[in-house]
């Protein structure tokens, strides 16, 4: 599907790549790792810049005829709904549809339903409902205007319409950055069933785990490619560095040994010639060199100099919001001693913001009381908080002013150094600073008052794997409270071990663990999520006597699947026609090209029309499977 060979490329003199080879097959789910700032984003573009530029000397080269999507940029805010803006991500089904209502030609009219149908374009609104849940929308947002929607929001439904117009090969550079645990749930579940390929930049180690069959890494500017996920390419690295160590061990024993000959008799005349023979074996011997990798710099949280009896912090029948007309969360029972550990869940939009900005002070009760001892001190952080960094002030600025004043130059800097900033980083403007060392210097001003509670409210959307595990680390570390807020399961899963959930304006305390958690999200259907509890597996209910609403309903649902089949039918019987041509005789080469194409686009409709089929009926099924046979086609 995708070749890359001897790919060489460089920034401002800084070589990103160097003779990097890799290819991509077909239905491969690929995800992209690397260290930030050593090209993932830059390959991905480098992908698309050499598909709608092609160049005869490009060392990137995609199928001929391949699709390719991406994720330009967020959804423009318009008066277009969002229901039709990811419609119209389907090119081709848009210009048909618009081709459709002029046209005159009875031929071109017939040409168009004919390719409509072979796209399922008639089903089309139904399948952009499902991609726009899965990511979050209610049914009563696919209606609203995109401008009524946020900057996040709007980039949710532009990863939606690239997702739903399917291309053969799909990028996705950071996906589950816009995304709550929910809609990474589902994502990761889509990307498995993606019928096509995929090639995924994410930090997200279990998305990375679970859907991706194989693992492309950036490392030292060369591109390698692993079968399975990270988990997999990480005891592959390792196993593969264990051996060079060994082969250098033995080595430098063998280097020794020859060495230790020839410093011996060199000088003798009668073991001159083997002595000559064990210097030219020195000469030829090839060093084997042990890549160096690159160290991730720790992560630290003070600890309070003091230790607090618990409770630390209390909520009592609080509610929750932005005034009386805009209440989030009402009667909030919630407590917080100096040990817990505590992940909130719950899809976006449902307050989880709104609770810890009350806990942590940024917001005021609306009724109820917050109860907190005086000596309390809070560690507050939020993505907002990466926009009120100072533009025009230096790292060392920052780090000077929660400094006591008079505080040495020497001291200043050697706080900024343990954040992660060496010399010359401390120095540079903040607006100049990458997302991730945004995140490092905030949390590091944020960790100075040594805070008895820690709130951290998406940490991790910037940071690296190795960054994300530094991070780990040093929350498991922290002898205080922790409030996380994370769509990254993995560090949810390695630091909490309690849950809150925030749902249908109410916050309480979550009785299962973050796999009954995901187990529910993806059993459920979101609007319908109401208990705390995964619900208890129900009885088949009786049957009951339809209405002519829903039988009408289940009607259509049959006559679809009867489409379908009768798709099916002709997919196989024009397969069956190109087999018989090409049994008989020997076609030219140009005639073979056409019929092989042919028939493989034959066999895509047919594998679609399966899929849509077993769908189908299986939704007919897990509705009403007493009443499926009752309603006659």
């Amino acid at each position: 599907m995708l070749t890359i060979s001897n790919l060489d490329f460089q920034v401002e003199a800084r070589p990103l790549f160097e003779s990097a080879t890799a290819q991509i097959s077909s239905g491969w789910k690929v995800g992209l790792v690397g260290r930030n700032g050593t090209g993932k984003s830059t390959l991905l573009r480098l992908i698309r810049e050499d598909v709608e530029n092609p160049r005869n000397d490009s060392a990137i080269r995609l199928n001929t005829g391949a699709r390719l999507g991406w994720v330009a940029q967020e959804v423009e805010a318009s008066d277009e709904t969002i229901l039709d803006v990811v419609l119209a991500a389907d090119t081709e089904r848009h210009a048909l549809m618009q081709e459709s209502e002029t046209a005159t030609d009875p031929d071109r009219i017939g040409e168009i339903h004919e390719r409509l149908l072979d796209i399922d374009a008639w089903t089309a609104e139904a399948r952009a409902a499902e991609v726009l849940n899965g990511l979050g929308f209610t049914t009563a947002d696919l209606g609203r205007a995109t401008k009524e929607f946020s900057g996040g929001w709007r980039m949710r439904a532009a990863i939606a319409g690239v997702l739903f117009s399917q291309p053969d090969f799909l990028l996705l550079d950071e996906p589950t950055n816009y995304l709550d645990l929910e809609g990474a749930a589902w994502l990761e579940t889509y990307i498995k069933k993606y019928p096509y390929t995929v090639l995924i930049v994410s930090h997200d180690r279990e998305l990375l785990n679970r859907c991706v069959t194989h693992t492309m890494a950036l490392e030292h500017r060369k591109l390698s490619i692993t079968p399975g996920g990270y988990d997999d390419w990480l005891k592959l690295r390792a196993a593969k560095l264990a051996q060079l160590e060994s082969q250098k061990a033995k080595q430098d024993k063998d280097r020794e040994h020859l060495q230790a000959f020839v410093d011996r008799f060199r000088a003798k005349a009668s073991k001159a010639r083997q002595a000559q023979s064990r210097i030219k074996m020195l000469e030829k011997m090839q060093d084997i060199s042990i890549p160096v990798g690159d160290r991730t710099t720790p992560f630290h949280f003070a600890p309070p100099k003091d230790k607090l009896a618990p409770p630390m912090l209390e909520l009592r029948n609080a509610t929750l919001g932005y005034g009386e007309d805009a209440i989030i969360l009402d009667k909030v029972n919630l407590r917080l001693d100096p040990d817990d550990r505590i992940a909130i869940v719950g899809a976006n939009g449902q307050g989880k913001t709104t609770l810890v900005k009350s806990i942590g002070e940024r917001l005021s009760l609306i009724g109820g009381d917050r109860v907190v001892p005086k000596a309390v001190r809070i560690g507050y952080f939020s993505q907002d908080q990466l926009d009120e960094l100072s533009e025009g002030d230096s790292v060392l600025m920052h780090v000077q002013r929660i400094m006591p004043p008079g505080t040495p130059q020497a001291k200043v800097r050697g706080a900024a150094a343990a954040m992660g900033f060496s010399h010359e980083k401390v120095e540079t403007n903040v607006e100049k600073l990458s997302g991730g060392e945004k995140v490092r210097l905030l949390l590091g001003l944020m960790s100075s008052a040594a805070p008895h509670i820690l709130i951290l409210d998406e940490p991790t959307s910037h940071l690296d794997i190795d960054s994300r595990e530094a991070l780990i680390y040093a929350l498991n570390e922290f002898p205080g409270a922790v409030l996380l807020i994370t769509h990254d399961v993995y560090l949810a899963e390695a630091t909490a071990d309690r849950l809150w959930l925030v749902n249908n304006g109410r916050a309480a305390p979550y009785d299962g663990d973050l796999a009954d958690y995901r187990a529910l999200v993806m059993k459920a259907d979101r609007d319908d999520t109401k208990g705390a509890k995964p619900a208890k597996q129900a009885k088949p209910a009786a049957p009951k006597e339809i209405s002519p609403e829903e039988k009408k309903r289940l009607s259509a649902l049959k006559k679809t699947a009867r489409d379908a089949e009768d798709r099916l039918e002709k997919a196989n019987a024009a397969i069956a026609k190109i087999d018989a041509k090409l049994a008989h005789g020997n076609p030219p080469p140009s005639e073979l090209e056409k019929l092989l194409k042919k028939k493989d686009t034959k066999d895509q409709v047919g594998e679609i029309v399966k899929k849509i089929m077993k769908k189908l009926y299986k939704d007919l099924s897990l509705e009403h499977p007493y009443i499926i046979d009752r309603i006659k086609i």
